[in-house]
């Protein structure tokens, strides 16, 4: 394939696949984006692999399938991603396999560029950026989806921070990948029920492979609507940052051990403090350096905004993904120690 698709006959099959569960308010604009691309349909399936969602994401599928025959809908039992995606794999008639996610929109452009760029950069796997949406128009949703874009949120995680250029990343969300990769790699660990996509890119990576983030490549993801919903998701991701070790996976990170190191500081230097009192000003610098932070943080996001209705609840938002991410790992790692496998991984009815 050249360096450039320009005619339709250089287009290769792409299959899209689309884990999901209980996505009726979003999966119709996830579907208008793949139809408003501007890929030629004829080379292009996607595959939505439903894990027996209650809600009306099946019907409002179904819809679209007769309209698009493109558009296919399977059933996923086991309700997991690592399951969806292997069953996606397997129906795949593409020669390149693109994650997408129903909660999320692509820019017309998307399918075509992740093409050319996996062939451009000789790359195993191509993602594109974030551009995280308030899931509400409430000032409570956007510092959220604020809080999650900057880095002291989200660390060197340039899928979520951005990046000016093309760059070499650990893992990519929504990558695109070429078919073959997965008879080298093997299909996702299915005993992971989080962080299976970082796992595979983990031992991609280990066998030489490249991942490509590309800052022109958007994606429109719908953040956490309140804090409730946002401590569970944090939590839950938190969990998965340390027990995955328990099944000899590496899908982890510095940027995601560092709450966790935080967490475990606050409570060390709070118990010294009860023991000798006079030891009490290491918990308060702690404490006084991360709102430090944190209150500088939000007021630089304020001030680029021009926005400063959100300083009150950017701290909040911060915290909230900080302390739950960081009492997640912390539990995750009571269950490594922990026999059996306890943890199912829900934080809501999307087990995708």
């Amino acid at each position: 394939m050249s360096n450039a698709i320009n005619a339709e006959k250089d287009f290769p099959f792409v299959s899209i696949i689309i884990p999901c569960r209980n996505e009726e308010k979003f999966i119709s604009s996830c579907l208008d984006s793949i139809i408003e691309n501007d890929y030629p349909k004829e080379r292009l399936e996607a595959l939505i692999v439903d894990g027996m969602s209650n809600d009306g994401t099946r019907e409002i599928v179904n819809k679209y399938s007769k309209e698009y025959p493109y558009i296919k809908l399977l059933e996923n039992p086991k309700k997991i991603f690592s399951s969806a995606m292997n069953m996606g794999i397997r129906n795949a008639e593409g020669e390149f396999i693109m994650i997408m996610s129903g909660h999320s929109t692509f820019d017309k452009g998307y399918i075509r560029k992740c093409v050319e760029y996996l062939d451009k950069y000789e790359a195993d796997n191509v993602g594109g950026v974030l551009r995280i949406i308030p899931r509400s128009n409430t000032l409570v949703s956007k510092s959220i989806a604020l809080s999650l874009s900057h880095f002291f949120g989200s660390g060197n995680a340039y899928a979520k921070i951005g990046t000016k250029e093309p760059r070499w990343v650990d893992t990519a969300a929504f990558g695109c990948y070429r078919k073959d990769i997965f008879k080298k790699i093997g299909l996702f660990n299915e005993n992971l029920l989080r962080s299976a996509d970082m796992d595979f890119n983990v031992r991609l990576r280990k066998l030489g492979g490249k991942i490509l983030l590309a800052p022109e490549l958007f994606i429109n993801y719908y953040a956490d609507p309140n804090f409730k919903s946002f401590w569970k998701h944090n939590f839950a991701d938190g969990v998965w940052a340390t027990y995955v070790i328990k099944f000899k996976s590496e899908a982890w990170s510095w940027r995601h051990w560092i709450p966790l190191c935080f967490i475990c500081s606050l409570i060390t230097s709070t118990a010294l403090s009860i023991l000798v009192p006079k030891l009490s000003f290491i918990m308060i610098g702690i404490m006084g350096a991360y709102g430090a932070v944190n209150i500088g943080s939000s007021i630089q996001i304020s001030i680029r905004e021009k926005v400063f209705r959100n300083l009150f609840y950017l701290p909040i938002a911060f915290g909230t993904r900080h302390f739950a991410h960081g009492f997640g790992a912390l539990f995750g790692l009571f269950l490594v120690l922990t026999p059996g496998i306890l943890w199912k991984g829900r934080r809501s009815g999307k087990e995708v």
